[in-house]
């Protein structure tokens, strides 16, 4: 098992950069496929993005593709989500998930593990 906790979350004027970190408790942390998901404010939680844990390919969803950037350290046991040129619509919980040696998915239900969630407020 996994703990996961995120940090780096606050409020930001539309426009802006925040950087989000998750840290997990395991040392075979280069084995889990990492993903970030949002739940916006009286909505589902979405896909963000994610990275793989044998070749460290990412997928990133349209309405962030180009703002958002994830990348992991494993040494670190850390993923982080770069976010520039926030929007008001990106105000959300922003939640790390992890699933251990299995492939990249889109789907929450394929992440065993997740963390508390971290806040982002855009404003306009």
């Amino acid at each position: 098992q996994v703990q996961l906790v995120e940090s780096g979350g606050g409020s930001v004027q539309a426009g802006g950069s925040l950087r989000l970190s998750c840290a997990a408790s395991r040392s075979t942390f280069s084995r889990y496929t990492m993903a970030w998901f949002r739940q916006p404010p009286g909505k589902d939680r979405e896909f963000v993005a994610a990275i793989g844990w044998n070749d460290g390919v990412t997928y990133h969803a349209d309405s962030v593709k180009g703002r958002f950037t994830l990348s992991r350290v494993n040494t670190n046991a850390t993923v982080y989500l770069q976010m520039n040129s926030l929007k008001p619509e990106d105000t959300a919980v922003y939640h790390c998930a992890a699933r251990y040696l299995a492939p990249l998915t889109t789907n929450a239900a394929g992440y065993n593990y997740w963390g508390q969630g971290t806040q982002v407020t855009v404003s306009s």
